[in-house]
């Protein structure tokens, strides 16, 4: 069934603020929200049009069956979504901001439609987490196995305790923030959204992605070691550069935000 006109970008809380003129888009990762940009976006909206929105998992979307796990078992989808988002609002040549997961379905939508992408900004974004003989993702097939079966067994005990190891455990107001947005995720969607992102090996697009591309990277992340980063930079085709962050975990944008705006201020020219 073809989606009415803004179809997507109502079911999606799509948002446009902002007084500039040249457009960025903020794409959210795993069991979180648009909100996790809110510490920043006052910062870029002084200079550009922004789009944020809520992907389908996430608990801030009120229609429950958007999220279907066979069509969203692949990155692919999500990339799909964007294009819609970006086409449904007509923003081309946009700045796409992406953390974690997304940062790789920004990359799989650039190589689909180049047109809509200037330049794509990567913030803890990892293509595969599972180490191999040659790649360090950062976790044994084991830990990962462990992680799935622990979120299967008790999600809510799970979404409560995960945090803590993610975000910088000074920042407690953050961790809060990131146990709320979990636990308001359904558990069936986030165990198969777990599974999707966890089990994911998308090195072989990395190729093909020619839109520039800068990569943030916190000091220490334990879901993407700087080892990824680097491995990234080297295998994007495009032009990339990589930046750091003097803080820990894997959310800079709620506690290193004002060294994030630094770090995009100082790569985008404002």
């Amino acid at each position: 069934m073809a989606m009415p006109e803004q179809g997507l970008s109502a079911a999606l809380n799509a948002k446009i603020i902002g007084a500039g003129t040249e457009p960025m888009v903020l794409a959210h990762g795993f069991g979180v929200d648009q909100s996790i940009w809110d510490k920043i976006t006052p910062f870029l909206a002084q200079h550009y049009k922004i789009m944020v929105f809520d992907w389908p998992f996430s608990g801030s979307v009120q229609d429950t069956n958007l999220y279907d796990p066979v069509k969203y078992s692949s990155y692919d989808a999500f990339a799909n979504d964007l294009i819609t988002l970006l086409d449904e609002n007509c923003l081309k040549s946009s700045v796409f901001i992406g953390h974690s997961m997304s940062g790789m379905i920004g990359c799989i939508a650039s190589t689909k439609r180049p047109d809509l992408f200037k330049r794509l900004i990567l913030i803890g974004t990892s293509p595969r987490n599972i180490n191999t003989d040659d790649y360090e993702g950062g976790f044994k097939s084991s830990e990962i196995e462990e992680l799935i079966s622990s979120m299967e067994t008790n999600y809510f005990g799970w979404a409560s305790s995960f945090p803590s190891l993610v975000v910088d455990s000074n920042d407690a107001l953050s961790v809060e923030k990131i146990q709320n947005c979990f636990t308001s995720m359904r558990p069936e969607v986030a165990v198969t959204l777990a599974k999707t992102v966890f089990y994911s090996d998308q090195r072989e697009i990395l190729d093909k992605v020619t839109t520039p591309c800068t990569i943030i990277q916190t000091a220490s992340d334990i879901v993407v070691p700087n080892s990824v980063a680097h491995y990234m930079q080297e295998k994007i085709k495009g032009i990339s550069t990589m930046e750091m962050i003097k803080t820990d975990g894997h959310f800079p944008q709620l506690t290193a935000h004002l060294e994030l705006v630094q770090v995009l201020g100082g790569v985008l020219g404002f």
